[in-house]
C-alpha cells in the first residue's frame, strides 16, 4: 500500500488536493463516492483499507440495482484525508476538473459468507480479485461486491449491488441524485449553453 503514484501524479504547489499521508480513522472504516468532471464526467468510488483509500473510476456511477453491473478501472491509491476533499482541480494538473462529494459513510468488510471480516482478510480478497461489504452511506446502502473482471486488463472491475431490502428493481442513474445547485451541475448547464 503506498501512496507513492499518487504522489507522482501531482505538483502540490499548483493543486489543492491532499498530499496525504497514510492515516488510520479511529472508527469504522470509511467510504466515500467522488463525482468528478474532468475530461469525461465520472464517479470515484473509494474505501478505506489500511490507512489509505482504494479508489475506482466508475464511468456510469454506483448504482442500486443489482443487474446493473458497473465497469470500474481501479486507479493509483489516494490518501485518506481525501476522503473530505471537494474543490477545483486547476487546468494542467492531473485530473483538472471539479470534485465533489456523492455520497460517504462507513462500510464492514464481509467474507464470502457474509460474516464480517477484518482489513487483513480484506486485503488477501482483494489480492484475488472479489470483495463483498456492506455500505452504510446516505445514497448506497446495503451488500454490494468488487469483482476484477478476468478477461479485462487487471485494472478493470465490476461493482456490484446485492439483492437486499435496500436494492432497487428499475433503472438507477446516479446522476437523478445530484442537486442542481452542485458545482459540476452548475459548471455543464454553463457548457451546454456556450455550445447552443
Amino acid at each position: 500500500m503506498s501512496l507513492r503514484k499518487y504522489i507522482s501524479k501531482r505538483n502540490f504547489r499548483s493543486t489543492p488536493e491532499p498530499s496525504g499521508k497514510k492515516e488510520q480513522s479511529t472508527g469504522s472504516l470509511e467510504f466515500v463516492v467522488q463525482r468528478h468532471k474532468a475530461t469525461r464526467l465520472h464517479y470515484d468510488f473509494r474505501l478505506e483499507i489500511e490507512g489509505v483509500l482504494k479508489s475506482w473510476a466508475v464511468p456510469k456511477g454506483p448504482s442500486m440495482n443489482p443487474s446493473d453491473k458497473r465497469l470500474a478501472m481501479m486507479v493509483e491509491d489516494h490518501p485518506f484525508s481525501y476522503r473530505t476533499f471537494k474543490g477545483v482541480i486547476p487546468e494542467g494538473n492531473y485530473g483538472a476538473g471539479i470534485v465533489e462529494i456523492w455520497d460517504h459513510g462507513v462500510y464492514l468488510p464481509l467474507n464470502h459468507d457474509y460474516e464480517p471480516i477484518g482489513e487483513k482478510e480484506l486485503l488477501k480478497d482483494l489480492k484475488t480479485g472479489s470483495i463483498k461489504f456492506l455500505l452504510k452511506g446516505k445514497k448506497l446502502k446495503g451488500l454490494f461486491a468488487l469483482a476484477r473482471m478476468k478477461s479485462a486488463e487487471g485494472n478493470a472491475w465490476l461493482l456490484i449491488k446485492h439483492d437486499d431490502e435496500y436494492a432497487v428493481h428499475k433503472d438507477y442513474n446516479s446522476e437523478d441524485f445530484t442537486p442542481a445547485s452542485s458545482p459540476i451541475n452548475k459548471a455543464l448547464k454553463k457548457q451546454k449553453q456556450a455550445s447552443k
